[in-house]
């Protein structure tokens, strides 16, 4: 599909459902590349057969590529763009399903992107500093 349909595309979902911006969807089709690269280098048996990714693979692709792009500013950009939980990402897909742009299996469901992490542990936690412990005082506080 050219990107110019792939626009055209994202357009008309956007109209439909007005809760993410046009980004999400780029930045999940971009994601889906990503994810679909990894698992074929991480799972070499798969090469030849079905590009298809289950939810779980998704997802973890998605949080792999977002905290490349985006480091620190991740949750930040991604709340910009009308996604707040996994579940979102989930909606974005299925949209893009319907349209015809993303395929699915018999077995995929919205539901199998439901809250497997949580957006700050997932995009807020890795960037916060280590907890600094000072060294306890032996026995007598000295």
């Amino acid at each position: 599909m050219q990107d110019l349909e792939f626009s055209e595309i994202v357009g008309l979902i956007c109209k439909e459902d007005t809760r993410f911006d046009r980004k999400a969807y780029n930045f999940v089709r971009q994601a889906l590349d990503h994810t679909v690269k990894e698992t074929k280098k991480k799972h070499p048996e798969r090469t030849g057969k079905s590009q298809h990714v289950t939810g779980a693979e998704l997802l973890a692709g998605i949080r792999a590529h977002a905290l490349d792009q985006y480091g620190p500013l991740t949750k930040t950009v991604l709340n910009q763009w009308g996604i707040t939980r996994c579940g979102d990402f989930g909606d974005i897909v299925f949209n893009l399903i319907e349209y015809n742009v993303f395929s699915k299996t018999e077995t995929d469901r919205r539901e199998d992107f439901a809250d497997l992490y949580d957006f700050d542990e997932a995009f807020v936690k890795p960037f916060r500093p280590a907890a600094t412990r000072r060294p306890r005082s032996p026995a007598g506080g000295r």
